[in-house]
């Protein structure tokens, strides 16, 4: 139970942290709204997409704790490190732009770490 908790819990750290940094920069004229789907569809499909990047990053911590020893903030530095690499990917293939990209390293810089603080929390992984 404790996993699926984990998750849960992660899933809403990696979908709102984003949702309140696009938003804003949105907001600010910095971003624009994507135009290729209605919003609904949208922030459905970014839900389902977090929602399996939240499962992975539990149950890899979950099968894996004895090997994250080193602490959260190692687990989280690792995952960062390979979503800032997609994020600047992306940008440098031009599937998103600079600010798009950007703007995902420095969600990814704010939620990681919580959402790895969450996750060994309540998984009690110490």
């Amino acid at each position: 139970m404790s996993v699926v908790l984990a998750i849960a819990a992660v899933l809403a750290i990696i979908y709102l942290v984003p949702f309140v940094i696009y938003a804003g920069a949105s907001a600010l004229g910095v971003v624009d709204i994507p135009a290729q789907a209605s919003p609904r569809r949208f922030l459905l499909g970014v839900l389902i997409i977090k929602l399996g990047t939240a499962a992975a990053f539990v149950l890899v911590l979950f099968l894996g704790s004895p090997v994250f020893s080193l602490g959260w903030l190692t687990y989280a530095l690792t995952w960062f490190v390979m979503f800032a690499a997609s994020e600047i990917g992306d940008a440098v293939t031009t599937r998103s732009s600079w600010s798009e990209a950007l703007l995902g390293v420095l969600s990814e810089a704010v939620y990681t770490p919580l959402a790895a603080l969450a996750a060994f929390a309540i998984l009690d992984i110490s």
